[in-house]
């Protein structure tokens, strides 16, 4: 694809030869921008802030504990583990550095759950099992890459977050949160489905030819920023309206 905007191409859509639309420029700090994901990472902390506010009395300690854990092991974490299998991102950090990262910041998420453990009790422990397990061995895709799929993703990505953060709150499950981890395993699934074929053209494909012929007779060029256009417009709405919702439970419960 040549550099400049194609005509009739749909306005706001995005450099095609970054790997992700909020990819910064190569080099120094723009490469821990890009690896953290930020749209996507701000979607999953959202699902535990909707976890803790479902509980009734929220403890706001406990709340920014259980975001800060997730952080590490999530933003840090799996995507420094993901870009050490195959520099999907394509960052110029090296791979001791992103073992580094990785080891620290899984080993601070789970110190913040040990701590965890005192202060709600044994439930939360099959969380600190659970979790970085599947962070290792989906990202880095052990075992021949049987977890990383969809289903996984939304399980650990989606659902996860929720009922951790619930737990977190009052050492236990209700039904409120198993309700909402259902809905945050159908959004994550939504994101997977948007972000895979979003990631293939923007990664792994060299040109797109092709036009669609309407009913009417007229031909409708297609290229490689018209088919990414509602699938990276989707996810970006979806990122943000998840994030929204969030916050909005935490000030109703917070004030």
């Amino acid at each position: 694809m040549g550099g400049g905007p194609a005509p009739g191409r749909p306005p706001g859509s995005d450099r095609s030869d970054r790997p992700a639309y909020y990819a910064a420029s190569p080099g120094a700090w723009r490469d821990w921008w890009t690896l953290l994901h930020p749209p996507y990472t701000a979607w999953h902390l959202a699902y535990v802030v909707i976890g803790a506010s479902l509980v009734p009395e929220v403890d706001l300690t406990r709340l920014l504990a259980a975001v800060l854990a997730f952080f590490l092991a999530v933003g840090i974490g799996a995507h420094a583990l993901d870009e050490l299998h195959g520099r999907p991102l394509r960052t110029h950090i090296s791979a001791g550095v992103l073992v580094g990262a990785a080891g620290i910041s899984l080993l601070g998420a789970l110190a913040l759950g040990v701590v965890g453990v005192t202060q709600v009790g044994w439930a939360l422990i099959p969380f600190l099992v659970i979790g970085p397990l599947v962070v290792v061995a989906y990202n880095l895709e052990l075992f021949g890459g049987i977890l990383h799929n969809d289903v996984t993703f939304a399980a650990a990505w989606g659902a996860f977050p929720v009922v951790t953060a619930t737990v977190a709150q009052h050492g236990r499950l209700d039904l409120a949160s198993v309700i909402a981890a259902g809905g945050a395993f159908a959004l994550s699934l939504a994101q997977r489905w948007l972000s895979t074929p979003a990631r293939m053209l923007r990664r792994r494909t060299r040109s797109v030819r092709g036009s669609l012929t309407l009913e009417n007779g007229q031909g409708v060029p297609l290229d490689q920023a018209i088919l990414l256009a509602p699938l990276e417009r989707a996810l970006r709405a979806l990122s943000w309206g998840v994030v929204l919702v969030a916050a909005s439970l935490a000030v109703a419960r917070l004030r």
